[in-house]
């Protein structure tokens, strides 16, 4: 074989000229199977014709040491200037891509306990990929440095990195992410119109939570005034001010990272003139008899938030609660035709629009519409709703009545276990 110079690839994985075997196009099938079976066949380009009416068959550059071409198929190794996609490259996965060019990075290297360290799945916020806690833990990938994030990067069509953590234990649920590549983690995503910016190294994000947040926007709110106990960056607030048209709110914050965000998003959905935000402790929150509604989005439970969401209520008129709750649930049975919740008292009768429950299914965390309430949500909502009652009778020294309106299956949290939320209708007793 004649051997011309190798040109190499550009960095970060964007094709240059590519390695190839030219040979007579009697002999390109044979070749071909040669190559396939000493994979040292590069699948990601076409076979091409070159001058002299031969064809040339891209061969994986890594491995031009291992070239042992038999006497009898006479070739050239050339460079390709423009290589062409191939039909299955062109239909690869981001994962798959991923993988590829990790190996192609490690040449050698590479060895197949390291596939368990290659992410399948991640979240793009942007031009920022936000990597699972379990990537690349692996200690050969420390050796690479930046150049491993790099290609990882070009992969992943992305110009940022980070890598999740664990939620760190000091009761804002602030995420422990490391950012890998870029300068910054402000991000910008944007649900059913509205517009979130955030720091992914500061902030959580829940896309789960998207069913609940679209009805939200749906609910009829106009006029209303809302208190967001748990405000966050602005998830459940912004729907409200946005879409359903509530008048004013009150959104509550102690993560200062998180406050910063929700002035941005205020700002950025033009609704900032309609909300007060509270920077501290809800529970030390002295607003009083102001809300038409109230929203409690804390799980797994959001009961130390009940006290000042009666408090907030206006005590002459009352209004609903939107209460969160992450509620255990043995193995669903054969489906049966079970009952739905009634308003007013909690007891059970036949189905009713607004009595329907949607829950989750156990491994997908989808929720199928028409299916119905399970009994341990029943008991969930009824014990709810008797002790708010109680909460405020006791604060306001006269009878209320607390009637069920809905229960929304929002996910499946854990096996078994399903984040709920009640909207409870809160009204005090008129005297007879």
């Amino acid at each position: 074989m004649v051997m011309s110079p190798a040109l190499g690839m550009e960095a970060r994985g964007v094709p240059g000229p590519v390695p190839a075997l030219a040979t007579e196009p009697r002999f390109a099938q044979r070749l071909r199977e040669h190559l396939e079976e000493e994979q040292l066949l590069d699948g990601r380009y076409r076979l091409q014709e070159v001058p002299g009416g031969r064809v040339a068959l891209p061969v994986l550059e890594e491995k031009l040491d291992q070239l042992q071409l038999p006497q009898e198929m006479p070739c050239e190794l050339l460079h390709i200037q423009d290589p062409v996609p191939s039909r299955a490259a062109r239909r690869q996965t981001p994962p798959r891509k991923l993988r590829d060019e990790l190996r192609r990075l490690l040449g050698e290297s590479w060895w197949e306990e390291l596939e368990r360290d290659v992410p399948r799945a991640w979240q793009r916020h942007g031009d920022l990929v936000l990597l699972s806690e379990d990537s690349f833990r692996a200690a050969p990938w420390e050796k690479l440095g930046p150049e491993l994030w790099e290609t990882v990067a070009s992969a992943l069509g992305a110009r940022r990195l980070a890598r999740r953590g664990r939620v760190l234990p000091d009761g804002m649920r602030s995420p422990s992410v490391t950012l890998l590549l870029g300068q910054d983690g402000w991000v910008e995503h944007v649900d059913n119109g509205i517009r979130y910016t955030f720091d992914v190294t500061k902030c959580m994000f829940s896309p789960g939570n998207i069913t609940e947040k679209l009805r939200v926007a749906s609910l009829p709110c106009s006029g209303e005034v809302l208190v967001d106990l748990y405000a966050g960056i602005g998830y459940f607030t912004l729907p409200y001010l946005v879409h359903a048209a509530a008048a004013f709110a009150h959104a509550c914050e102690w993560n200062g990272h998180a406050v910063e965000a929700l002035q941005r998003n205020l700002a950025l959905n033009g609704v900032q003139d309609r909300c007060r935000v509270h920077h501290g402790d809800s529970r030390q929150l002295e607003l009083r008899d102001v809300a038409d509604r109230v929203n409690l989005g804390l799980i797994p439970s959001s009961e130390e938030g009940w006290p000042v969401a009666c408090r907030v209520l206006k005590k002459s008129t009352g209004g609903v609660l939107h209460i969160h709750h992450n509620v255990e649930s043995p193995p669903a049975p054969a489906p049966t035709q079970s009952p739905v919740l009634r308003a007013e008292t909690g007891s059970a009768e036949g189905a009713g629009s607004d009595g329907e429950v949607r829950r989750p299914t156990e491994d997908s965390g989808k929720v199928p519409p028409g299916a119905r309430i399970r009994p341990e949500w029943q008991r969930w909502a009824e014990a709810t709703a008797s002790r708010i009652r109680g909460l405020l009778a006791e604060l306001h020294g006269q009878p209320w009545r607390t009637s069920v309106l809905h229960v929304e299956a929002v996910k499946s949290y854990a096996p078994h276990v399903h984040h709920l939320v009640l909207d409870l209708e809160c009204r005090p007793t008129l005297p007879t």
